[in-house]
């Protein structure tokens, strides 16, 4: 049955923006200067098969590991609507569950995304990396822990890791980053 066999799925954010801000849906550089931590992260992404999202600083991320990725659009980052060009408004105390199913104008939910990611990973079979977002790897958070998986730091190039066995999430790490 499809979905119920061992999966191991590694899980990198993509390296920090060239210029700082919420990036979002927008297809903004990364800085990939880091060679000590871009190496540390190739070093712990050995897998069946490398996937990243669309966006151009995970497939220049990918690039400057020397790694070979299927492109897969349902990978891309919360489309954030307005809020990627405007400021953020203070939307006050939500409860986690509303603030997953909030919708920023023109954008989609926590909720939206983690929609559209989640089936990739349930399809995973064996061991998977994937280069993404930090709205990527929480969207696999939330399998385990729900919309709770808001409240995860999700920092550049680090790695976060997720099993399942027959069906059932495990995480195994989160936010683990390049040693000093």
């Amino acid at each position: 049955m499809p979905g119920m066999s061992h999966a191991r799925i590694l899980i990198a954010r993509h390296a920090p923006l060239a210029r700082p801000g919420l990036a979002g849906r927008r297809d903004v550089p990364a800085d990939c200067s880091d060679l000590a931590a871009l190496d540390w992260l190739r070093g712990q992404l050995g897998a069946d098969c490398v996937l990243t999202s669309p966006a151009l600083r995970c497939r220049q991320t990918c690039a400057a590991m020397g790694m070979r990725a299927k492109v897969t659009p349902a990978l891309w980052e919360q489309d954030f609507g307005a809020w990627e060009t405007g400021p953020i408004p203070d939307l006050g105390p939500l409860p986690v569950a509303d603030l997953a199913a909030h919708r920023p104008d023109g954008g989609e939910s926590f909720d939206d995304m983690a929609a559209r990611v989640q089936p990739v990973l349930q399809a995973a079979q064996g061991s998977v990396a994937i280069v993404a977002h930090a709205g990527t790897v929480r969207a696999a958070l939330a399998l385990v822990v729900g919309p709770d998986a808001l409240s995860f730091a999700v920092a550049p190039l680090s790695l976060t890791i997720l099993t399942r066995h027959s069906g059932i999430w495990a995480v195994e790490a989160v936010n683990r980053v390049a040693p000093p």
